[in-house]
């Protein structure tokens, strides 16, 4: 499949309809297809595709029934599905509706229509997902944010629990920010916020590392399969980093900050508690700023 090319699944039981659709359609889109709803459900699950078009009138298995499967799988529950048919009465179109179909392409085919619905549908899913990014980034700094940590971090944390590996959290914040902001001005404080943004992702050794902006003038970095003293090292290069960087601000202001960090690893189990996990490295922090700031501390 082309990457830059969005994908359809097309299932219908006749295959003069099936190379009919892919003709009008594979110019501009990757296509699979299906014969049967059975199928089509097991290569929605596989190639994950951006659209479905669902014939209604197929044997065994209807286009009624296996949209009904598709809503109820949770990982292909919503991906559109736009129903191919011959029929024309208000009560077939009340059905697919009801079991919210995205749409309806009637038999015979107008290549035109069929475009046209199929590009409409697209157009909503490519809006739909940068909606959906943008509500998971954080505008200033662009990182993750807390929203999109606490999706990533159940994510982790169940791949943890499986493999019986070690999860380790370290929470941040920036010492006396407030002084940057009252003296600077907030403008200068969002310079910060952002070069100790890229600052963190640039200590860190490998791809998987995963840092969020948690709120404020405070961050949140994850670390999958990191023992304790793993995460107490990388901790340490962070904050040495922070401290001996100079940051260039506008009008030519240099400034230096200081971050205190607060660090907790866990091997989970499956009764271990993500809220408790994340106080303990809050704690951590806290004692950090507790003790003088420009600090390192482990709470288990």
């Amino acid at each position: 499949m082309e990457a830059n090319k969005n994908s359809l699944l097309i299932v219908d039981d006749e295959k003069s309809n099936l190379k009919v659709l892919t003709h009008i359609l594979s110019s501009e889109y990757s296509i699979y297809t299906a014969s049967n709803g059975i199928d089509a459900i097991e290569k929605a699950k596989n190639y994950k595709p951006d659209l479905i078009l669902l014939d209604i009138l197929m044997p065994e298995m209807d286009g009624y029934e296996t949209l009904s499967e598709i809503k109820k799988t949770e990982n292909i529950k919503n991906i559109p599905v736009i129903f191919i048919t011959g029929l024309d009465s208000d009560e077939d179109e009340e059905k697919g509706l009801a079991l919210e179909a995205a749409d309806y392409i009637t038999k015979p085919f107008s290549p035109i229509v069929v475009k046209l619905r199929v590009h409409n549908q697209i157009q909503i899913i490519t809006q739909m997902r940068t909606i959906e990014r943008l509500s998971l980034i954080d505008q200033l700094t662009n990182l993750p944010n807390r929203r999109f940590f606490d999706e990533h971090l159940k994510i982790e944390w169940k791949q943890a629990v499986r493999e019986k590996t070690n999860i380790s959290l370290l929470m941040l914040d920036l010492d006396h920010f407030k002084n940057i902001n009252d003296k600077y001005g907030h403008q200068q404080g969002d310079t910060v916020l952002q070069a100790i943004s890229e600052l963190l992702q640039k200590s860190l050794r490998r791809p998987g590392d995963f840092t969020a902006r948690w709120g404020g003038e405070e961050f949140v970095i994850l670390l999958s399969n990191t023992s304790a003293e793993g995460a107490m090292e990388i901790a340490e290069i962070m904050r040495r980093n922070v401290e001996a960087h100079i940051i260039q601000c506008e009008n030519g202001i240099q400034i230096k900050v200081t971050i205190s960090i607060g660090v907790t690893s866990l091997a989970p189990v499956i009764d271990s508690s993500i809220d408790t996990f994340i106080s303990n490295a809050d704690t951590g922090l806290y004692s950090a700023k507790q003790s003088g700031r420009n600090k390192v501390i482990y709470r288990l």
